[in-house]
């Protein structure tokens, strides 16, 4: 299939668009960065997702990957504003199969930084309001919302070991997910799942559900 990535020169998005490649499928990524991935099957574009009037002209998308995103401030403006318009220029066509919003259990929770959840939050629901209008297409659109993953960016906490000592006590798994995990569920969400759509999928080794329950013995 045609896949296109934003955000693939490193991390989440650089695993997932490799999960792909191995798999045989043709990919294109878009990212601000070069390249970091040489494959005959993956073409690559140095592009902002916020540079609307640059994007480049690939026709006949059928998964589409919004990743790329940021923790900075410019959180509402990558992480939400150019998603959607990535997903509009993109995956609102026939030929989509499907389209995958990589957020985050923060938009679940609230944690982090007041833009950040505010904008994966914000996906969550733009999630559900892409997947009313692919399924004319019969395409699916869902959202894959990870907790802690171990990627470069994550160097500052996971090189702490105090730091990295108090999130595991918060992570019923006691570990974080490995970035190839998290494209595992990405290919699985959009390649071998048709059905399910609308819906958001919190990966996060059991950090959102974690309840510290008070009682006497």
């Amino acid at each position: 299939m045609k896949v296109l990535i934003t955000g693939t020169s490193q991390g989440i998005g650089k695993a997932i668009a490799e999960h792909f490649l191995t798999s045989g499928h043709e990919v294109y990524g878009i990212d601000r960065q070069g390249a970091s991935i040489v494959h005959p099957s993956y073409i690559h574009y140095v592009c902002d997702v916020r540079d609307y009037d640059n994007l480049p002209e690939i026709e006949g998308v059928e998964v589409l990957v919004n990743n790329a995103g940021t923790q900075n401030g410019d959180d509402i403006d990558i992480n939400l504003k150019a998603l959607i318009r990535i997903t509009e220029k993109y995956g609102l066509q026939p030929k989509i199969r499907s389209i995958l919003n990589i957020g985050s259990a923060s938009g679940h929770t609230g944690s982090e930084f007041p833009e950040y959840c505010a904008s994966k939050g914000g996906v969550i629901a733009y999630t559900k309001n892409v997947a009313l209008r692919v399924a004319e297409y019969g395409a699916v659109c869902n959202s894959l919302d990870p907790g802690g993953v171990l990627t470069p960016l994550n160097d500052c906490v996971t090189d702490d070991p105090a730091l990295w000592q108090e999130i595991m006590q918060q992570t019923p798994l006691k570990r974080w997910a490995t970035a190839e995990e998290i494209a595992q569920w990405a290919y699985f969400l959009t390649v071998t799942n048709s059905f399910c759509t609308g819906q958001s999928i919190v990966v996060d080794g059991g950090e959102s559900i974690n309840s510290h329950f008070v009682w006497p013995a």
